[in-house]
């Protein structure tokens, strides 16, 4: 085991710029380029420690600039030492990232940066041809990004191979830990030179980050970068409100809850790509001004979304977490979660973004009964209660869209008369018409024209489960594992087979830890888990099992081993050997 000394560095309000960092002019110029000429806070007080060689514990929240904070050094450390490192030596640099969209980003940031070193980067990640990332990788590569279970994947292939590295960072190590990605970055953590260099980086730092600190970090300098104080008085006012919808009529209800709420400019937020596209579509089906903003979109294409908003040009900006990092936009009346985030710190996060200098802001959450609990855990960090709110019902939208068209009317009205023939045209009406049936006619007419949808049914209304005590299984891992018996389904869900049990070593965080990195779910979206002898059970939400099963074909790996996962086709009997087929 390591021997840990922390050693805190305290944050000096004067900050440099780039060039008086120890960093090589190639680096410097092209950080000029793109437009940067003073460091945050955490690039400030890691880039010397980093470039020196130290380990390094650092805890800043999300779109703070961590990635230019680990990655800089890495290429100043690595255009230093290439030199003395063999032809055929594998990667430099290893990056374990939580998620394939961060993977992403952060490669794409590294290419940019290292672009006057010529250093290699590959991103690997599950749900993708492992082919073409395992030719890459022998090909020869200088830095790695990777999800956990991939990266363990092309390890046991002897494909990514670590004896070479020089540094190791763990980027959002605290939401791979929630993933159930412990094992397998001890694994790879295990694997690694004793010389290496190892950096942890983690929005929150619980006992579990400090553990995992203490046993693979050496003597690393600790760098806290804690959130600006507001001043007295300015202190953010943000209305917090949740509507419990089925799962199935999530994105739905969340058009009837816009349409209603009509904010001035918010952003949604969205789990995966697909989420946000699917989203942003349905939101502008029903006349609202939509745009979406992810992984998948060139810088360029970025900002123009961004400033259409800040503009007014566009009321909704459609995003992921991902996507979204590092936004700032003043004049934001609403955050929207489309999804509950993965944990009490993103939320809180997230809703930081309205309600600043003293203004009122508005956070909304679309809710399943499943994840209510989520709720009692921001409740208990911020001190506030969450309102639990009713979705709009058909009735309750006609009657916004008839009051927002009587004060569009009384505007013309008080503007005056015009002499562009629609007086004349009622005058002509009026001979055959009442003056009544004429304005509900033109109504009803205009909000044709302006394409409102026909809402006639009205949203299914669910209540949140009564906590028992004896079935905790929406949280998650509790309750997870046990094969005594079986049950159906919960509402809402599917039951997905595995073909490995006990008999291959699986337990159910190495599930939940293939799924997650396989797949857009995360570990809170996996529901209960049945380990039997020779297969194992996992549910997950039924709308997102077909995208599941599409992303894990032929790519899961358990323990080592291939492993086939489809729809299950029937109940497995307490402690059956295998399931009962139709």
């Amino acid at each position: 085991m390591r021997k840990t000394t922390l050693t805190s560095i305290e944050h000096d309000p004067a900050l440099p710029t780039f060039a008086d960092l120890p960093l090589r002019s190639e680096l410097r110029d092209t950080v000029a380029e793109l437009g940067y000429t003073t460091p945050s806070p955490i690039q400030t007080e890691a880039i010397g420690p980093l470039v020196e060689g130290r380990d390094l514990l650092g805890q800043a929240a999300t779109g703070t600039g961590k990635t230019a904070a680990f990655a800089l050094p890495m290429l100043e450390r690595f255009a230093e030492l290439r030199g003395t490192r063999t032809a055929d030596a594998g990667p430099f640099g290893l990056v374990l990232v939580p998620t394939r969209e961060l993977a992403l980003q952060v490669s794409e940031a590294i290419t940019r940066y290292a672009n006057r070193l010529g250093a290699r980067v590959l991103t690997v990640y599950g749900g993708a041809p492992v082919g073409p990332q395992w030719s890459a990788l022998r090909r020869g590569v200088d830095v790695v990004v990777a999800t956990p279970g991939r990266a363990i994947d092309l390890t046991n292939r002897g494909a990514l191979r670590l004896g070479d590295l020089e540094t190791v960072v763990l980027d959002e190590a605290d939401e791979m830990l929630d993933m159930g990605f412990v094992e397998d970055i001890e694994t790879i953590l295990d694997a690694t030179p004793d010389t290496r260099q190892a950096v942890l980086f983690s929005a929150t730092m619980p006992r579990r980050i400090e553990a995992l600190a203490q046993k693979y970090l050496r003597e690393p300098v600790t760098v806290r970068i804690r959130r600006e104080e507001v001043a007295e008085g300015e202190a953010p006012r943000v209305r917090q409100t949740a509507y419990l919808v089925p799962r199935s009529h999530t994105t739905a209800a969340l058009g009837r809850v816009l349409e209603a709420e009509r904010p001035q400019a918010a952003i949604v937020f969205c789990r995966t790509r697909l989420d946000v596209d699917a989203v942003t579509e349905t939101l502008t089906a029903r006349g609202l001004r939509a745009e979406a903003l992810h992984g998948g979109m060139d810088q360029e294409h970025r900002t123009r979304v961004v400033e259409r908003l800040r503009s007014g040009r566009t009321e909704l900006l459609v995003a992921t977490d991902v996507a979204a990092r590092g936004l700032d936009i003043d004049l934001l009346t609403h955050v929207v979660n489309h999804d509950v985030p993965q944990s009490p710190e993103a939320y809180v996060h997230r809703i930081g973004r309205v309600g600043r200098a003293g203004r009122e802001g508005v956070a909304i959450t679309l809710v399943p009964p499943s994840k209510v609990h989520a709720l009692r855990g921001v409740e208990r960090l911020t001190g506030q209660p969450v309102e639990i709110a009713p979705v709009p019902t058909a009735a309750d939208l006609r009657a916004a869209r008839l009051a927002r068209a009587g004060e569009t009317l009384a505007a013309q009205l008080a503007e005056g008369a015009t002499e562009d023939g629609v007086e004349a045209l009622v005058r002509q009406l009026a001979g055959e018409y009442g003056l009544m049936e004429i304005a509900a006619a033109a109504i009803r007419m205009a909000q044709v024209a302006a394409g409102t949808p026909d809402d006639g049914e009205d949203i299914p209304v669910v209540h949140a489960p009564r906590s028992s005590g004896r079935d905790r299984r929406d949280g998650g891992p509790r309750g997870r594992g046990g094969a005594a018996g079986t049950r159906p389904p919960k509402a809402g869900t599917t039951r997905l087979f595995v073909n490995a049990g006990r008999a291959s070593g699986v337990r159910p965080q190495d599930i939940v830890g293939a799924l997650a990195n396989e797949s857009h779910l995360s570990g809170r979206d996996i529901g209960a888990i049945q380990i039997h002898e020779r297969h194992a059970l996992v549910e997950i939400p039924e709308d997102a099992a077909d995208e599941v099963l599409r992303a894990l074909r032929g790519s899961t790996t358990l323990k080592g081993r291939r492993a086939n996962v489809r729809r299950d086709r029937g109940f497995a009997g307490a402690g059956a050997g295998r399931g009962r087929r139709d």
